[in-house]
């Protein structure tokens, strides 16, 4: 396993976080650089993905290095039957650093017992989007100032939810209060209450979406509720519409207030949100690309500011 491999946001520390969030910050003043000239990267998306994949395509171009992959699994040979094993083994041939994403949870940290190349783990089934958590990280230290002492009030699909599941992670370290909403069936699960109870981390679980819970946030984390994760097709169409954030809702929320959302939106957050200060997550998409080049220099070693001073 490569120690500068990330598959989840519990295998970095404060203090890594932090220097991330720095490089990230230095990237979006300075977005272009040569330093992975020579260098070959390797996409391999087995489920689908838009903006994950294109900013780390666009990272990986930003900083002079070159993408090879794939984002349908269907046109690799693991149609044919190849294990997930040999598609890595192969591909470590070929590359210096493997970006993935796979609809199994534990895949990326699989692949890191079966070679030596650097991991960034894009995502894994229900459980770890870590480059998903730095942008995020990134997204409200800008817009707050701080990720100390924060309300972040999360809601919809926090069940299958990996993005929401990263991010209560990492914000172990600055003291937050969550309230998690939603309904029973997609309530956070309980392995991320325990994780919770056992940091000291505040929370509370709602249902309802009410005002006194918009008013009181620093953060709203809106959440798609995902149709690909549920095997009845029943009990998505029971909760896919019980959350839907309007512009309305925000009238006398706090002035710091900003709405994220990982994308894609389906309609849990109405068309009226965007033109509202206090939406931010196309900006916290924009974010994704200064948060995956600071990821793939640290996978590979690189402190740019370093080098460049």
């Amino acid at each position: 396993m490569n120690s500068n491999s990330l598959v989840s946001i519990t295998d970095i520390s404060k203090e890594e976080i932090l220097y991330l969030l720095e490089q990230a910050r230095y990237f979006e003043e300075h977005p272009n650089h040569k330093v992975l000239d020579g260098k070959v990267a390797a996409t391999l998306f087995f489920e689908p993905s838009t903006r994950t994949r294109l900013s780390f395509e666009t990272a990986v171009n930003r900083l002079g290095g070159r993408v090879i992959g794939f984002s349908d699994a269907s046109t690799t040979s693991s149609s044919k039957g190849e294990t997930l094993k040999d598609t890595i083994k192969m591909v470590s041939n070929y590359v210096d650093i493997i970006i993935m994403r796979h609809y199994l949870e534990g895949a990326a940290r699989y692949a890191t017992e079966v070679t030596d190349t650097p991991i960034i783990n894009a995502g894994d089934g229900a459980n770890q989007h870590p480059s998903q958590t730095m942008l995020d990280l990134y997204s409200i230290y800008k817009t707050q100032g701080s990720l100390e002492n924060l309300t972040i009030t999360m809601v919809g699909d926090l069940k299958y939810g990996r993005t929401v599941h990263s991010l209560l992670m990492a914000m172990r370290y600055f003291n937050p209060t969550f309230r998690f909403v939603a309904c029973e069936e997609l309530q956070m699960p309980k392995e991320y209450t325990e994780f919770c109870d056992k940091n000291g981390i505040k929370y509370s679980k709602h249902t309802d979406f009410s005002a006194d819970v918009i008013n009181t946030s620093d953060i709203i984390y809106m959440t798609r509720v995902q149709r690909e994760r549920f095997t009845d097709i029943m009990e998505y169409e029971r909760v896919k519409d019980l959350y839907t954030l309007r512009n309305s809702m925000l009238d006398d929320s706090r002035d710091n207030l900003r709405i994220l959302h990982p994308l894609p939106r389906v309609n849990e957050i109405a068309y009226d949100v965007d033109d509202n200060p206090k939406a931010y997550y196309f900006q916290q998409a924009q974010n994704g690309l200064y948060a995956r080049q600071a990821i793939i220099c640290k996978a590979l070693g690189i402190d740019i500011k370093k080098m460049e001073e």
